[in-house]
């Protein structure tokens, strides 16, 4: 070694050394004062408390306020029955739905490269930037008697604006981005080394998905679902638009409330609110867990 060497690669002298870090420095510093910290802390209760907890505390308030038997009695009313019947089967065939096709646009979006891929992924986005009022007017200027497919549509002896499969697909349409959006991500993340793998020692590519894919990504699919389910049982405006108001026949829950509410019956319109009230507080307990696991299963990997 040169002696140029050496001195370039002398070390410090003590006084001129980097200092170590002790053990409490590597915690991140708070530069805020106490104050500050308890005055955020404080409003951001507040907001919560003021637009999220008292409207649902107000709904369950109201709900038993003529006591328990009014309560049953607006939720076992036949047209109550039905709102809640239609929905039901609105919401189960909307997350099937968006188990299959969600599940499939994310594999393609996060395994593959093709063309159009940008667009395929601007088109999942789109029903977060519409209102859902306008969706409803878009499906009946397309599909409705007088729209630009009405005439094939009767052509077929189909009717779907107004009865049943018109709320189907609206729902559809304003719930589709969430499964897809959850898993998105986490395939991407996961790359396609397993996969490969997998392929690589003989297995064919159904067996790869349902043995590799779908194991690694089951606590976010549930998490989408969850979130679609949610949206799906309390959509409104779409629902509205494309809704026949036919009372037992083609009103889902938040029709009902609504009606019930114009028409002055207060206690049963709270009643059957506070249904979805309590589905609301479910999800957010479902959502919580799956979120905690969803943080364990991406620190496994």
């Amino acid at each position: 070694m040169s002696v140029a060497e050496a001195e370039f690669i002398r070390p410090l002298p003590e006084s001129k050394a980097v200092p170590k870090l002790s053990s409490g420095q590597g915690k991140p510093v708070l530069t805020e004062p106490a104050w500050v910290r308890y005055l955020l802390t404080a409003i951001a209760l507040l907001f919560i408390g003021l637009f999220i907890g008292l409207p649902l505390v107000i709904v369950f308030v109201e709900a038993f306020r003529r006591g328990w038997s009014t309560y049953l009695a607006a939720l076992t009313m036949p047209d109550t029955v039905s709102a809640i019947r239609l929905t039901l089967q609105v919401t189960a065939i909307t997350v099937v739905a968006n188990l299959i096709f969600g599940l499939a646009a994310a594999w393609a979006i996060a395994k593959f490269e093709f063309r159009g891929k940008s667009i395929l992924i601007s088109l999942i986005d789109l029903p977060f930037s519409v209102s859902p009022v306008v969706v409803g007017l878009v499906f009946v200027l397309l599909l409705g008697r007088y729209g630009l497919l009405g005439p094939v549509v009767q052509d077929l002896n189909l009717q779907i604006i107004f009865p049943t499969p018109g709320i189907v697909l609206v729902t559809i349409f304003v719930t589709f981005p969430f499964v897809a959006r959850e898993l998105i991500p986490l395939m991407q993340e996961q790359g396609t080394a397993e996969e490969e793998a997998a392929i690589s020692l003989g297995a064919s590519g159904l067996s790869t998905f349902f043995r590799v894919t779908l194991p690694n990504v089951k606590w976010a699919l549930l998490y989408g679902v969850l979130l679609s389910n949610a949206r799906a049982v309390g959509e409104f405006g779409a629902v509205s638009v494309v809704s026949g108001h036919i009372r037992g026949e083609t009103n889902t829950v938040p029709l009902h409330i609504e009606i019930l509410y114009n028409e002055y019956q207060f206690a049963a319109s709270f009643a059957v609110a506070s249904l979805l009230a309590l589905l609301g507080l479910l999800t957010l307990i479902a959502k919580t867990l799956l979120e905690h696991r969803l943080e364990g299963s991406s620190n496994e990997h």
